[in-house]
């Protein structure tokens, strides 16, 4: 059974350390399992960061953006845990990302699980360099990484619902992944026109961040 589709969907938030208990109960007993009962969501996990923020995230595969505008979303009622510890509620920071991926063109490996590391980029980039910013991304930037002992798996997306333009999300297979030489490599030599491109875009605050799986 397929559990990547071409959406994405990924909720970011701060808790203070009083909230943080019951918060990680109710989100693991009732909100994780409640949004994975809606058609076309097709797995999910949540993280926390090891590096960078918001502290903890939610990532949901979906079969494609146009679940969240399907009545077994939206019509979700609402129940009094969640009304009590949600994240619109008691967190700091809250970020939602929608995003239409487009980055590669198909969907491989749909049966992979949630991985246990992601690192995700959350970043904007001015109109008048958009194409050809993309162009490097895709065709330049992310292939090589890739190929790094550990990496999954690469994609990005659009962003059609947050505050930024783009997300680039990889699954790890460890938190040593970025920390390689292999990885390290790949950022100082990925391309004549890394440098330049780089200095074009805005990253999110906390991004890139690191998170490790805390679900099973």
């Amino acid at each position: 059974m397929p559990q990547k589709g071409r959406g994405i969907f990924m909720v970011y938030v701060d808790i203070d350390t009083q909230h943080a208990q019951e918060f990680n109960e109710w989100y693991n007993k009732e909100h994780l399992p409640e949004l994975l009962s809606v058609p076309g969501i097709l797995s999910a996990a949540r993280y926390e960061a090891v590096k960078g923020g918001p502290q903890y995230l939610a990532c949901y595969e979906l079969e494609s953006v146009a679940v969240m505008q399907t009545p077994a979303f939206t019509s979700r009622p609402r129940t009094p845990w969640g009304q009590k510890v949600s994240p619109s509620v008691i967190g700091k920071n809250l970020t939602r990302i929608v995003g239409e991926q487009i980055y590669p063109d198909g969907v491989d490996m749909p049966e992979r699980g949630m991985a246990p590391v992601l690192q995700i980029g959350r970043m904007s980039v001015p109109a008048a360099v958009d194409a050809e910013w993309n162009a490097w991304y895709n065709g330049e930037y992310v292939p090589g990484y890739r190929k790094v002992p550990g990496v999954i798996y690469a994609r990005r997306y659009r962003v059609i619902e947050g505050t930024v333009g783009y997300s680039t999300v990889y699954e790890f297979a460890s938190t040593a992944v970025p920390e390689s030489p292999e990885w390290k490599e790949q950022q100082q030599h990925s391309s004549p026109n890394s440098p330049r491109m780089r200095q074009a875009m805005t990253h999110a605050p906390g991004s890139a961040g690191v998170y490790k799986r805390v679900t099973a």
